[in-house]
Formats: structure tokens, sequence, C-alpha cells
């Protein structure tokens, strides 16, 4: 943790994941952060089983713990507590909120012109979509990402975390530091218009770029890459593992490793793609004489990883060294990623 946004007010009137996890970064950078809920609580408390014990002691479902740490939690109804909001936001340096677009405003009428407001919504401030609403499954389908995730003989899968939410809270937070400098350096506080489906077309990154070089729709692969040969999971003699070959020398150095004789064609990658069944057949064969321990001493060197589980990634002598577990108010929550040294 570290105090560089020491003195920074945060007032988060946001529920469910993206807006608050955007919070809780300001938080770990050092702001005051104080939630504002509904009497009958943000709707992450409600969605378990698993339930746990929370930071105040009460029970509440897993869920609500990964993006409400180190924030002071009250309840309030807007609609008849306007006053005692605009007292609270009054001094506010920030406002992040994710009510369909216009309602804060209806709610409270013009806000202090002295505070950054960061508007996150499904679809964002304008456009055809502005008032659809959007859980983060919805835009999944919407956006194309389930189109290429997934076995290529199978149906459409949705990615195992909320993925579009967890990227429109990172650029949310990103939004809102930018916003803070920028008021420092002039004294204007921004409006700022995040969205969960501009945040999801962005991150399609190379597959949507694949798109509109080719003018051919990307299709599932499982954990291939399209890209990129070979760079998937192969089931080992323990379970699954991931060999990812992102450049010539890497292959150079597989083959070394696993003694494997190559044609001369497959020293590129693009030859590597065009062969691309033939090269993964191989490696199948080889990969499932061996586990996932053997495989990693094998090709120490070359991206590899074994298909982990959930808790086998947090038992991870990594993740025990970085020490990415740790406890809070006596709960033991995942830990922030940012650094300072």
């Amino acid at each position: 943790m570290t105090g560089i946004l020491a003195g920074t007010k945060i007032v988060d009137l946001s529920r469910i994941l993206a807006g608050p996890l955007s919070t809780q970064m300001l938080s770990d950078l050092g702001a005051e952060v104080i939630k504002v809920e509904a009497p009958w609580g943000d709707d992450t408390r409600k969605w378990g089983p698993p339930f746990t014990t929370g930071f105040d002691g009460k029970q509440v479902a897993a869920y609500f713990l990964a993006c409400n740490r180190g924030k002071q939690i009250i309840t309030m109804n807007l609609k008849q507590e306007k006053a005692k909001l605009l007292e609270l936001i009054a001094d506010a340096d920030v406002i992040v909120e994710n009510f369909k677009p216009g309602t804060l405003e209806r709610i409270l009428g013009e806000l202090p012109k002295d505070v950054i407001l960061c508007s996150i919504s499904a679809y964002g401030q304008d456009g055809p979509r502005r008032n659809e609403p959007g859980y983060d499954i919805a835009l999944q389908a919407r956006s194309g990402i389930m189109s290429i995730t997934g076995d290529p003989d199978g149906a459409p899968a949705k990615v195992g975390v909320a993925w579009i939410d967890v990227i429109t809270g990172l650029n949310a937070c990103n939004a809102i530091l930018a916003a803070i400098i920028h008021k420092l350096k002039t004294g204007e506080s921004k409006k700022i218009d995040i969205s969960l489906w501009d945040s999801a077309i962005a991150a399609l990154v190379n597959q949507a770029h694949n798109a509109l070089a080719s003018g051919k729709d990307p299709q599932r692969m499982g954990t291939a890459h399209p890209n990129l040969v070979p760079y998937r999971a192969f089931q080992a003699s323990d379970g699954w593992f991931v060999i990812g070959v992102g450049s010539d020398d890497q292959w150079a150095k597989l083959c070394e490793h696993l003694a494997i004789d190559f044609k001369e064609a497959w020293a590129e990658n693009a030859g590597r793609i065009s062969d691309r069944e033939q090269i993964e057949h191989m490696l199948a064969g080889i990969v499932s004489k061996h586990s996932r321990a053997e495989l990693e001493e094998l090709l120490n060197g070359i991206p590899c990883a074994p298909v982990n589980t959930i808790t086998e990634a947090l038992a991870d002598k990594q993740s025990k060294a970085r020490e990415l577990v740790t406890p809070y108010n006596g709960v033991d929550v995942l830990a922030s990623p940012l650094r300072f040294y």
C-alpha cells in the first residue's frame, strides 16, 4: 500500500464490480474512499454462495470482498437524502457512479463544478444503446469475445471472470488519475465517460486488427493462438501444460530441449502457422510422455506453465513470496498489485 493519493477524497456511488474495483485501487494508493450503498446494500453482497465473514464481521458473499477493501462504507437512500449526499460530495475530489446515463444529475441537479465525475455505464453516455442495461456476460456476447473463446467445435464460452468489468475498472482508474493530474496542472475538473462497451472493443486488440486486416472473422481455437505456433495447452501425463513460443529463437530452443528435428520452413513463425496441425500433433505426442514438473525442468527458459487450479495459483511460491493473499480486517483478501519502490 502507498499514500501517494493521501488527502484525496473519493465518493463511490457505484456497485457491482467495475466502479468498486476502480475505487478500491484508488484506496490502495492512499485515497480516502467513502462508498455509499443503498439501504439494501450492494448487489454483490448477496452473490453467493460461498458466503464468508465480511470486513464488518457480518456474513457477506465472497464476491463483495474482491472489490471493496479499504473503504468507509455508509448507507443512504439517495432519493430521500439528497441534502446529505450533497454535503458529502461538497468537498470531494472525485465522484464515481454507474447509474444509467443522466440518473445522478436527475437526482442531484447540478453537481459541484470543481469535482471530477467518473461515470461508468454499459454503453456510454451517448449513442443508440446508451440507455440499455448490460452485465458483463451480455457485453462479452455482443462485443465478439465469446465468438472466439472456447473449443473450435464447442459452444461459445465466456471468460471465467467478469473480464470486461475488470478492464473497465482499470480504465476508469487510469482516467481518474489522469484527471487528477490535469486538475493539478490547470484547475479544471473533467467529466469522465467510461463504458464496458468501449473497454471490451478496445480489449479485442490483435483479434480485432486481424479482422480489420483480413476482412474475415477470427474463429474459436481453444487455447491456441491465431498468430503464433506453438502457443497452446497440451495434455501432459498428469494434467494440462501450456507452451507459448513467441519467437523463432524460442522455437529453436524448444526443439533443442525436446530433441525435435524440424523442417526448414518451420524455422520462421509463418511456416509454423502453415503447418500448425502437424506441429501441434507432434508436440502433443511428446508432451504426453512427461509430467508437468518434468516439462518445466526440460523447457527452462521457454515460456511455459502448468494449467493450475485457482488454489494452486494462490499457493504458488511466487504468490507466497509476493504476499498476494493478505489479511485485511481479519479477512484474507487478494493484495493490491500496485507496488512502489
